[in-house]
């Protein structure tokens, strides 16, 4: 993740902030009072928050997990359940026409809303669909589709039938998304035509068509659903593509919902690693949902009759936990909107906002950052006054765009809920809880009820006190991946080798007197652009198929607007013959996503290697930076020549991707 250290270090004293939302006494001891169960008995903690979802079968016992050995993590093992029951069903009585879902087209002048009934009965009859296409419980359905209805209800309709979801982003390349359908081993996917993204169209249906090309034999997909977005007319195999219209209409709107045990997994999702192959993330039923109830309430207080905004994307974990699960759990209106960060002008938020009365507004540091560079002005055109709780995620926030949130369009009246959590997380981990404790800009503040947060030296040991070490949990909690898809040797070795004992998130923090923790950045070699997470690994293994390229090294630099950009160091194979930047850069788009283009390529005649030959990237990114002056000890390299020579190179070059 990003780094601030210069801003950090300039307001970092600052006393913490308070507003005139300020701590409530009663909500304070409340939550002290939550903390203190927590700690005192945390069995019968869980077993109460537990009570905050429908179970078909209450659970006797929370916790039976286990950092040490090969790692074994379980909740509520004895509970039964069905996520969509909580989501939907539950709500049919007391707020079944309350708008559960609202969505906004990228047209401002269209628009649906669904009430809870309706949203029931869209995702009963995907589930019937389903079903009868043969998908049953424990299958894997791949959802491909971008910001629309049938996305929230393609999630809620495999929890309902007991098959596990797995969203693939919709900027994923062919490639990408086959190796995806591979590992999972997926049945069916759900996809659309075309989305829209501004003027662009993004063919969906044609990128799966070229994924189950590439995957192939060893695929598994049988069916798959294609929904009319744009209505633009796309190649349809006879025998295994369906129109999602004429597929699911005709379906009853009941359908009965399979009964999984606590531990039965709810969905796998994609996340990059430092080593090239992507890791899916596995989480369970029970403890996520109980996770995803908790977290919401204590963050965000949604409230029945209030509209919920989290501009996620429902591919990555905070569209799952913050837009779909977590908000519907608590009975509020969540809205979803297809189109772009200010498309067609600036302000398109703030309509939003003030159109339907928007009461919580989460969203990702990188968006506030290009809000800021609309100005002032803009979002002061909008009343903004339904505002009541903002919130951010994805990312470190600097401190004045924090600021700038808090001040321009919260107007010093809404808490800013600064987020710190993973996918594997589940949920939030790190968040102040707004009325009980004061907000401190750029500060994650403090872990969440029930969790407890260490530092650490770089050998592993706990350190006390304000310090700066990495980011550790002690003790497991309901939302946490149970482990990575077909791979829990990996699981172990990249979460729980580096301290025994102990959960190690890969993020660096520091942690003040008062014991409020702010993320430094990844500990590893993963690249966060605009809250995507990219694996060094990815981008080089996509530049080790171009014939001209030797050697590939990417890095991650500070981006004003993205949080981090993209640079790669490109050795050729050949002296006399430069590979072209523009084929390499357009590779890396197709083999990674359009996400992944990189701000600029440098061509290089060596890298910074150790003498066991391992590509020292600290120096790289330094250089990347222009942080010249101080590069550190240079002694374990087995050519520092390589050095002024790498620094010269840069200098000349000029070259974007």
């Amino acid at each position: 993740m990003r780094q601030e250290k210069k801003q950090v270090t300039d307001i970092s004293d600052r006393p913490v902030i308070r507003n005139l939302a300020d701590v409530d006494p009663v909500r304070a001891q409340q939550v002290a009072a939550l903390r203190a169960h927590a700690l005192s008995d945390p069995e019968a903690f869980w077993l109460e928050q537990a009570q905050r979802i429908d179970w078909a079968t209450f659970p006797t016992a929370a916790s039976a997990a286990s950092f040490d050995g090969d790692v074994s993590i379980r909740w509520y093992e004895d509970g039964t359940l069905n996520a969509s029951v909580s989501c939907l069903d539950r709500h049919l009585e007391t707020r079944g026409d309350q708008p559960a879902l609202i969505w906004q087209a990228d047209d401002a002048a269209v628009s649906r809303t669904l009430t809870f009934r309706e949203l029931h009965a869209e995702v009963c009859r995907l589930a019937n669909a389903l079903r009868g296409l043969g998908v049953k419980r424990g299958d894997r359905v791949a959802i491909h589709l971008p910001m629309v209805v049938e996305g929230v209800a393609a999630m809620l309709a495999c929890a309902r039938i007991g098959a596990i979801h797995v969203v693939l982003f919709g900027g994923f390349s062919p490639e990408g998304i086959g190796e995806r359908l591979i590992d999972s081993g997926a049945v069916a996917v759900i996809t659309c035509d075309f989305s829209r993204r501004g003027a662009k169209r993004i063919p969906h249906k044609t990128t799966v068509d070229a994924a189950l090309a590439h995957a192939g034999t060893i695929g598994a997909v049988k069916n798959v659903i294609v929904v009319q977005v744009t209505g633009d007319a796309v190649p349809m195999t006879e025998g295994r593509d369906h129109d999602y219209t004429t597929l699911v209409s005709p379906q009853e709107t009941e359908c009965a919902p399979e009964i999984m045990r606590a531990e039965d997994v709810l969905f796998l999702l994609y996340t990059s690693g430092s080593t090239g192959k992507p890791k899916a993330m596995v989480h369970a039923t029970g403890g996520y949902m109980v996770w995803a109830a908790c977290t919401t309430d204590w963050t965000l207080s949604p409230q029945p009759g209030k509209i919920h905004w989290c501009t996620a994307d429902i591919a990555w974990i905070t569209g799952h936990t913050y837009v779909v699960y977590g908000p519907l759990l608590s009975g509020t209106t969540t809205l979803i909107y297809e189109g772009l960060l200010g498309w067609p002008q600036p302000g398109r938020w703030w309509d939003i906002v003030d159109r339907y009365q928007v009461s919580c507004l989460y969203t990702a540091p990188t968006a506030i950052r290009a809000l800021m560079r609309d100005g002032d002005d803009v979002p002061r055109e909008y009343s903004l006054a339904s505002l009541e709780r903002l919130a951010c995620a994805g990312e470190p926030i600097s401190p004045d765009a924090w600021e700038w949130f808090y001040t321009v369009i919260g107007q010093q009246r809404c808490p800013v809920a600064d987020m710190w959590w993973q996918t594997e997380t589940g949920g939030g981990m790190l968040c102040v809880i707004p009325g009980a404790q004061p907000m401190k800009p750029g500060w994650a503040t403090t872990p969440l009820p029930g969790l407890s947060a260490v530092l650490t030296n770089e050998k592993g040991e706990i350190i006390e006190g304000a310090t700066e070490g990495a980011l550790c949990f002690t003790q497991s909690w309901p939302g946490q991946a149970r482990t990575i898809w077909g791979d829990h040797k990996r699981f172990r070795e990249t979460y729980f080798t580096f301290s025994p004992g102990k959960y190690f998130a890969g993020d660096g923090a520091r942690r003040d007197e008062n014991g409020y923790y702010m993320i430094t950045g990844r500990m590893d070699d993963v690249i966060n652009v605009s809250g995507h997470r990219i694996g060094t690994a990815e981008i080089e293994d996509a530049l080790a198929t171009c014939h001209s390229v030797s050697e590939a090294a990417a890095v991650g630099i500070n981006h004003d607007l993205k949080g981090q950009g993209i640079v790669v160091f490109v050795v050729a194979r050949s002296a006399k013959v430069a590979p072209p930047v523009d084929e390499l850069s357009r590779v890396i788009c197709e083999r990674v996503g359009r996400y992944a283009a990189p701000e600029r390529i440098y061509l290089v005649k060596d890298m910074p290697k150790t003498r066991s030959g391992k590509i020292v990237r600290r120096l790289l990114r330094k250089i990347a930076s222009g942080e010249t002056e101080n590069l550190g000890d240079l002694s374990a390299l087995a050519d520092p020549a390589v050095i002024p020579a790498l620094i010269a190179a840069v200098g000349e070059q000029t070259i974007t991707g």
